[in-house]
């Protein structure tokens, strides 16, 4: 199949199986909500450590929830933001699984069940391969290198470790796009962590100007990343301003509130539409891994026997 021809699968596949879309809102939702998180945990750090100039500690929200709440509801919520956090860090890894693996049942004509399954024995390998490559995103290092900001050491000194962050995210990057069908690999072929991201690369190295012009494609289709940029900056920012706008009118508890619930309310909507996006971007993919995996290997040598044969 041709790059175009793909595409067009996918694209077809997407629309045509809500269990995949199922499965990829509920990735979708839940990494929304983790950047909205991780956003406004960063934005009240640089408030507070760089215009207003205040030294504060690791867990300052913690201690803000302790000051001014009960005990009882104080560690009720934290212990809800850090389970919540800890679940949307993961469940990304767990649908993945179940996205391939029913995304290769629906091109080879089978029947599109067991996601659960899929998802749960596929879960800890994909999981691997994730955090190896923890340091290619961008929102990770951005809150490592507040982290270094805030306590590492002041002045000159702090440029190596921010550089050697730098260094560390590009060279993340390289080497995740080569294990771009590691996942694949394990679900479909039940490969483990290691022998997955050679295989991948292998593959990726055997077939780099089809990829190439697949990603270049999938680049003008889609623009996930940047529209999802733009989501997570615009809730926050939306939730604060009809917060405020309300708080004209009626009790600051009901404003934010309302505030929060219509927040809530746009990013169940951004991840409706993000989730098309992530099926269609990882049903790419892997129909990619499928048809290249049929391919001769272009480092094995035949014996002429063979050929004759």
């Amino acid at each position: 199949m041709t790059p175009r021809e793909i595409i067009a699968k996918a694209w077809a596949m997407t629309k045509k199986e809500k269990l995949l879309r199922r499965w990829g809102f509920s990735s979708a939702l839940l990494q929304t909500l983790l950047n909205v998180k991780l956003l406004t945990y960063q934005s009240w750090f640089f408030y507070l450590y760089v215009i207003k100039g205040e030294t504060i500690s690791f867990f300052a929200m913690e201690e803000l929830f302790l000051r001014y709440m009960p005990a009882s509801a104080a560690w009720t919520l934290i212990i809800i933001i850090f389970s919540m956090v800890a679940i949307e860090i993961v469940f990304p890894h767990f649908a993945q699984g179940a996205v391939i693996g029913l995304a290769a049942k629906s091109y080879k004509k089978q029947d599109v069940r067991g996601g659960l399954v899929l998802a749960l024995y596929n879960f800890l390998p994909i999981f691997i391969v994730h955090e190896l490559f923890v340091l290619s995103g961008l929102s990770t290092v951005i809150t490592i290198a507040s982290l270094m900001l805030r306590y590492g050491p002041e002045g000159d000194f702090i440029l190596l470790p921010i550089g050697l962050l730098g260094f560390m995210w590009l060279f993340s990057n390289i080497l995740q796009f080569f294990s771009a069908f590691a996942e694949e690999s394990i679900v479909i072929h039940k490969a483990g962590p290691f022998e997955a991201i050679g295989r991948s690369i292998k593959l990726i190295i055997s077939h780099l100007g089809h990829v190439v012009f697949l990603l270049i494609l999938m680049f003008v289709i889609s623009l996930r990343i940047l529209i999802n940029i733009v989501m997570i900056l615009l809730i926050p920012g939306i939730v604060m301003g009809i917060g405020l706008l309300l708080a004209e009118f009626l009790s600051p508890t009901l404003s934010y509130t309302l505030g929060g619930l219509i927040g809530l309310a746009l990013v169940v909507v951004a991840s409706y539409f993000f989730a098309y996006i992530t099926v269609f971007k990882q049903t790419v993919w892997t129909i990619t891994y499928l048809e290249l995996s049929c391919l001769k290997d272009l480092d094995i040598i035949e014996d002429e026997e063979k050929q004759e044969e």
